[in-house]
């Protein structure tokens, strides 16, 4: 969670969007595209929770990758969260 909220506000200004960490959560808002992500983690299920273009998306954590996977994509989670950003703005984020 913590690689994810530098990415993110390292990426907030070229994407278009703001990062503010909320009681344990960080919650994106979108400065041309209107809609909010909520990323929520639940440290007793080892889950991080993902609120993201009007879906939820549960990821669990995986031993094998040692990161937080989507199960029916398999998407691990920077990578989940460069496709659900690029799907917002309307443009290509990447976090690096």
């Amino acid at each position: 969670m913590e690689r994810l909220t530098q990415l993110l506000y390292g990426a907030e200004e070229a994407g278009g969007f703001e990062v503010e960490e909320r009681g344990g959560a960080l919650h994106l808002t979108f400065e041309e595209s209107p809609g909010a992500f909520v990323i929520s983690p639940n440290s007793a299920a080892r889950q991080l929770w993902i609120s993201a273009l009007s879906t939820s998306f549960k990821l669990d954590w995986s031993e094998a990758a040692a990161d937080f996977v989507l199960a029916s994509s398999g998407e691990a989670l920077i990578p989940l969260m460069g496709r659900l950003l690029s799907e917002q703005t309307g443009n290509t984020v990447t976090l690096e």
